[in-house]
């Protein structure tokens, strides 16, 4: 079973940029699809981005109109989530998620990934 730990959370000024890691462990990376989720207080955990095993494909959540990037790295293990043009509203707890399926919107509307990391805290400031 993969293990994911996020990190490069923190405080970002609105406008800023940010970049978010996710270390995988325990199983063969390049064998799931990977994703970005985030959860602010009081709302409900809200889909964020996509990437397949390969890395060729990539899908977003609406609200991220050209604003993020993911991108995996499969000799290290790692998928990231660049965030750029921050706003207060990205202000959540963002959480890594691994599925053997990839999970695009649509079908994040029916079916959750099965991994999940701990959460990484962003917190934008203008």
């Amino acid at each position: 079973q993969v293990q994911l730990i996020e990190s490069g959370g923190g405080l970002a000024q609105a406008g800023g940029s940010v970049r978010l890691s996710c270390a995988a462990s325990g199983s063969t990376f390049s064998g799931y699809a990977m994703g970005w989720f985030r959860q602010a207080p009081g709302k409900e955990r809200e889909y964020v981005a996509s990437i397949s095993r390969s890395g060729g494909s990539t899908w977003y959540g609406k609200f991220v109109k050209g604003r993020f990037t993911i991108s995996r790295d499969n000799a290290k293990n790692t998928v990231y989530l660049h965030m750029n043009s921050l706003k207060l509203e990205d202000t959540a707890v963002y959480y890594c998620a691994a599925d053997y399926e990839i999970f695009p919107p649509t079908v994040v509307e029916y079916r959750r990934p099965k991994h999940w990391g701990q959460g990484t805290q962003v917190t934008v400031s203008s």
